[in-house]
């Protein structure tokens, strides 16, 4: 055998290898190709009922998103009709309301003035009757001593005494009057 004879053969040999090595991996890759085709065939069968399944629960999510869009266009609608009644009622009711609280507290000013004027009254009413007992018991003093000093003596003696006697609430107070008080007198 010469060396081309042996070369002849190692190629034929090596080409044979080489076939029966392409035909193993033809085998396998036809084999894949079944089980690929099972498989595709098996998740067309599965997957196009969820494609219409999932079909039909968008369209019905739709149409439940557009149902909720509607109630939420509902309830604006509601929340500004109510927001303009609130509105229109403050209006309505907030001048008599506070004209009401005015002349509420206008009474009750115009009660505190009378009061005071009342408690004024009587304090000087008390007052002119202390000075009036004051100078009858000066007369009978005068009278009955005959001295012409002791009635200076006794009248303000007499006012300190009914001025202590009398009780605190019927004292005029002058030192509680505010400025206030004292503008409206003036005004008068």
């Amino acid at each position: 055998m010469s060396a081309v004879d042996l070369a002849a053969v190692i190629v034929t040999v090596v080409c044979l290898a080489t076939v029966v090595v392409l035909t193993v991996a033809v085998v396998s890759l036809v084999r894949t190709m079944r089980e690929l085709r099972d498989v595709v065939d098996d998740l067309r069968d599965s997957a196009l009922p969820m494609v219409d399944d999932l079909r039909t629960t968008v369209t019905k999510a739709d149409a439940e998103l557009h149902r909720v869009d509607r109630v939420i266009g509902r309830a604006e609608r509601i929340a500004a009709t109510a927001d303009h009644a609130s509105r229109l009622t403050y209006r309505a009711f907030a001048p008599p309301l506070i004209k009401g609280l005015s002349l509420v507290s206008g009474a009750g000013q115009a009660g505190r003035r009378l009061r005071e004027r009342r408690r004024h009254r009587r304090s000087l009413d008390l007052a002119a009757n202390d000075s009036a007992a004051a100078a009858r018991e000066v007369s009978t003093t005068v009278e009955a001593t005959g001295d012409s000093s002791a009635p200076a003596r006794e009248i303000s003696t007499t006012a300190e005494a009914a001025a202590a006697s009398r009780p605190a609430a019927t004292r005029p107070s002058h030192s509680g009057n505010t400025g206030r008080t004292r503008t409206r007198r003036r005004r008068r």
